[in-house]
C-alpha cells in the first residue's frame, strides 16, 4: 500500500556458517520492502555491505532476484536496486473449505499463475484428494517447461479439526472421520514427490494478510476470517504466531451467547453458515455464496440483518482478544465480496462504542485486503517460508 508504514525486521549476523540465516533475512527484505539497492538492505539488516554483496551474488547465481537498472542523479556509482525475481520460486496453495476446494499456484511476488475451485456439500476425502491430484497437473502446465522445476512444494490449508462439525456442515454421519488421522505427506506422495506443508486454514489466511496484506503496518494484530466458519490468526513481532500445536487464534471458539441467551461460541453466532441457512430459507440459492467470482447483489434482505448480528458479536470478541494481548489493531476479512467486508468494519466499528472497555486501550478496528483467496495464498505460503524467507515463530507442520 503506498502511503502506509511498513515496519522493518531484526537484524541479521556477519558470523561465519549463518549464510543460510542471512539469506533469507535479505529475501525477506525485499519481499517486505521492494527492490532496494545493496546499501540499503546493508542498513537494514545491520549486515556488512561485503557480507551483502557476496550473498546478493549467490542469490542470483541461483535465480532468486532480478536487478533494476541503475539510479542516478546521485554523486558516486549509480545504485542499482535489487529484488525478487518472480519466477524465481512458484508453490501450490490448497485451500480446504467446507464448501469449496481452491488450489492455485503463486509465484515468488504472490500473484497467482493461476487458480481452480471444486464446489461440495461437504468435504469428501477422496473427491479433495482427486482434485488436487487433477489440478497439480493442470496448474504445473501453467508454467514454462524451463520454470516447472521452481515449484517448491504444497501448501495445504485445512480447518482444524474438520471432522467435529458434521452436523452444522450437513455431511452424514461419520463422512468427515477420514479427516482425523490423514497423513497428507503420504496422501500427496501417490502422485507428487513435492514436499508438503500444512497448516490451519485461518492460521493461512493470517500469513497471507502479514505478507501480502496491511499486516506490514502493524507489529502486533488480531486477524478475524469469517468463512463457513470463523476462525482466526494472531501476529506477534511481525511473525504469525502458531502456538505450541498450531491452534493459536482459534477465533471461533471464543466464548459467547445465542439469540435465546444460551452459551455459545463465536462460531455459532458470527460465521458464513449462518447466513447460508437465511438464504435457504428466503429462497435462494446458498451455492453463490462459495462460487468465484462472488456476486452478493440481490439477497440485501437476508445480508443486512447477518451484518448486524455479525458486527455485535465482533466487537465483544475484539474487546474479549484485546483483554489478553494489547493487540495495535483488529484486521477482519473473510470469503465475501470487498463491499460486504466494508459494510462489516463498519458494523464493528460501530458496535464497540456499546462494549465495556474499562481497562482497555481500544484497537483500531480494520478492514483486511487480501479477500477471500487468503487461504489458499496463505496456505501456499508455506514452501516459501519454509525454504527462503525467514519466521521467527514456529511455522508450518510437515506431512
Amino acid at each position: 500500500m503506498e502511503n502506509s508504514e511498513v515496519r522493518s525486521l531484526a537484524g541479521g549476523a556477519n558470523q561465519r556458517g549463518l549464510r543460510d540465516h542471512n539469506g533469507r533475512l535479505l529475501l525477506s527484505l525485499m519481499q517486505r520492502h521492494g527492490p532496494m539497492p545493496g546499501s540499503e538492505l546493508a542498513r537494514l539488516s545491520g549486515l556488512s555491505p561485503q557480507t551483502v554483496s557476496v550473498i546478493l551474488r549467490h542469490l542470483d547465481e541461483d535465480g532468486m532476484i532480478s536487478r533494476g537498472a541503475p539510479q542516478r542523479g546521485r554523486v558516486g556509482k549509480p545504485r542499482v536496486p535489487v529484488g525478487l525475481n518472480p519466477d524465481g520460486a512458484f508453490s501450490i496453495g490448497l485451500k480446504i473449505g467446507r464448501r469449496s476446494a481452491d488450489l492455485l499456484i503463486m509465484d515468488l511476488h504472490g500473484q497467482v499463475r493461476g487458480q481452480i475451485q471444486d464446489t461440495y456439500a461437504y468435504p469428501d476425502i477422496r473427491q479433495v484428494m482427486g482434485f488436487l491430484e487433477r489440478g497439480i497437473g493442470e496448474l504445473t502446465a501453467v508454467l514454462p517447461t524451463r520454470l516447472r522445476g521452481r515449484i517448491a512444494g504444497i501448501g495445504v490449508a485445512r480447518p482444524h479439526e474438520l471432522w467435529i462439525w458434521p452436523e452444522t456442515i450437513g455431511a452424514p454421519p461419520a463422512a468427515l472421520d477420514g479427516w482425523r488421522d490423514i497423513d497428507f505427506t503420504q496422501e500427496v506422495a501417490r502422485f507428487s514427490p513435492l514436499p508438503v506443508f500444512v497448516e490451519n486454514d485461518t492460521t493461512a489466511a493470517c500469513r497471507a494478510e502479514q505478507v501480502y496484506g496491511r499486516g506490514r503496518e502493524f507489529r502486533d494484530y488480531a486477524y478475524f476470517f469469517i468463512g463457513s466458519f470463523i476462525g482466526g490468526g494472531i501476529v506477534l513481532n511481525h511473525s504469525v504466531f502458531d502456538g505450541a500445536r498450531g491452534n493459536a487464534g482459534a477465533m471461533g471458539s471464543l466464548p459467547t451467547r445465542d439469540a435465546g441467551g444460551r452459551p455459545a461460541q463465536l462460531i455459532d453466532t458470527a460465521s458464513l453458515h449462518l447466513l447460508e441457512r437465511r438464504l435457504v430459507a428466503a429462497g435462494h440459492d446458498p451455492a453463490r455464496l462459495w462460487t468465484l467470482p462472488q456476486d452478493w447483489t440481490g439477497m440485501d434482505e437476508v445480508l443486512e440483518p447477518w451484518l448486524d448480528g455479525a458486527g455485535a458479536e465482533l466487537a465483544r470478541a475484539a474487546a474479549t482478544v484485546c483483554a489478553v494481548i494489547d493487540f495495535e489493531a483488529v484486521l477482519i476479512d473473510g470469503g465475501f465480496p470487498a463491499e460486504v467486508r466494508e459494510a462489516l468494519v463498519t458494523r464493528v466499528r460501530a458496535a464497540l462504542r456499546d462494549v465495556d472497555l474499562r481497562g482497555l486501550v481500544p484497537a483500531r478496528i480494520e478492514a483486511a485486503a487480501v479477500g477471500g483467496n487468503a487461504r489458499g495464498l496463505g496456505a501456499a505460503c508455506g514452501p516459501v517460508f519454509a525454504q527462503f524467507l525467514l519466521n521467527t515463530h514456529a511455522g508450518f507442520a510437515a506431512g
